[in-house]
């Protein structure tokens, strides 16, 4: 069903057809209106402009739902592999098992990077952020395959991309945190599954053996699958507007990584345990920084309670809330920042001030937790969050690839100077 709305300006009258989607979602089209009327319309942040047309996530804020392709985030969790999700996301439709065979076969094949790249993360100090490492390690892959700055590429080789930066990018990400540590680089294991590998490259060390645990195994392939998509968030739409140049996956990947580094973006969780380490400092009062917390003068702000888009609960935190449990119980780690975050969940979940204004602990809370539990440093959390994003990433470029797009070009109000006369230098 199409309707259209009508926009009055100076006395004259411009329809605007109204788009709707198929989750009732509705939207005033002004693609026209410029040509129209010669007005743009101003939106800083982009707080109420929808810059496409997807079919890869919904998400409805007010009543706590997220879906891929139609699909629950509960069942996809429940029931499906990372790379069930990856192949969901990228392809539409959920793998049949030969199709999930493949696509797990092939990017087994391709986690190896070439040893010009170990060279380039050499020349890195040890201490760079690892998302610095990470962004410009990925996008030196257009280097090592010229051949994906092609814009009229063929499906096949588009495919050998996506496979090539599914594979390598955890190789790049556990290699960051080597540097880091000044560790020699572990090298992927084909023999196992796509986290257990991501794991041992990780935290494995050549003096000594190294198993991996499969409940950590399995909390972070939830995790990913948690953080695998989330609309037209400031990152998506850095890679959506890039690749709109026809920039190269690489490149586009690349700018996401980037744009997720940013503290009001991807660093949430690491914001949680700096704040729950300085509580810990303070004397570990967790009724004083409550306190706090509840009063408006004040500053301070729990880091992980609530969402800017969730009203309600966050459903990933449901999810992720039995995996935080699980992993804690299982490793039985004596860690007095944990305690706080755990009594700061149970005043949360049970306060009257924070149950009226629906501040619960959100996927943030739960995935900063889980990743101090199982060694990953604080520093890392975003590059965690990259990991995971990625497969929404990949599915987003390549439906505005597939969509043949308009290069993106925002429209601004100019607010400077009016003509001015060009004064010699002698006479300023």
């Amino acid at each position: 069903m199409s309707s259209n709305s009508e926009l009055t300006i100076d006395g004259k009258s411009f329809d605007l057809p109204i788009i709707e989607g198929t989750e009732n979602e509705r939207a005033v089209d002004i693609s026209k209106l410029r040509a129209a009327s010669g007005l743009i319309t101003i939106d800083p942040g982009y707080k109420n402009t929808g810059s496409t047309k997807s079919g890869i996530t919904f998400l409805d804020g007010e009543k706590g739902i997220l879906r891929y392709r139609g699909y629950s985030i509960e069942d996809l969790a429940e029931k499906s592999s990372f790379l069930e999700v990856a192949y969901l996301l990228i392809y539409g439709d959920l793998p049949k098992q030969s199709e999930l065979n493949k696509f797990q076969n092939d990017i087994k094949m391709h986690t190896l990077v070439h040893e010009d790249i170990k060279r380039i993360l050499e020349g890195f100090p040890s201490n760079a952020h690892p998302m610095g490492v990470l962004s410009s390690l990925v996008c030196s892959l257009t280097a090592f395959y010229p051949e994906s700055l092609d814009p009229n590429r063929s499906s096949e080789a588009v495919y050998l991309s996506i496979i090539r930066i599914m594979a390598k990018v955890p190789t790049m990400a556990a290699w960051a945190h080597k540097n880091e540590l000044g560790h020699p680089v572990n090298y992927p294991s084909n023999n196992l599954d796509y986290c257990a590998n991501f794991i041992k490259m990780m935290f494995a060390v050549p003096a000594e053996p190294f198993e991996v645990d499969p409940v950590i195994v399995d909390a972070l392939d939830k995790l990913l699958i948690l953080h695998a998509d989330h609309e037209q968030n400031c990152s998506t739409s850095a890679v959506r507007l890039v690749g709109s140049s026809q920039a190269s996956l690489y490149a586009s990947i690349s700018a996401g990584i980037n744009a997720l580094w940013g503290p009001l973006h991807g660093g949430a969780n690491q914001a949680v345990i700096e704040m729950l380490e300085n509580i810990k400092k303070d004397g570990g009062d967790i009724p004083k920084y409550i306190a706090k917390a509840k009063d408006k003068d004040d500053p301070f702000r729990l880091m992980g309670f609530g969402h800017r888009v969730y009203k309600n609960f966050d459903p990933r935190a449901r999810i992720i809330k039995k995996a935080a449990d699980q992993v804690l119980g299982k490793l039985g780690i004596v860690d007095p920042v944990l305690d706080i975050a755990k009594k700061l969940e149970e005043i949360a979940l049970e306060d009257e001030y924070f149950v009226q204004r629906k501040l619960y602990p959100n996927v943030d809370f739960y995935s900063g937790i889980i990743y101090r539990a199982m060694g990953i440093p604080t520093e890392m959390f975003t590059v965690m969050f990259a990991l995971g994003r990625l497969p929404g990433w990949i599915a987003q470029w390549k439906e505005m690839r597939e969509s043949n797009e308009p290069i993106g070009r925002p429209r601004q109000v100019y607010t400077g100077p009016n003509a001015r006369n060009y004064a010699e230098l002698t006479d300023r």
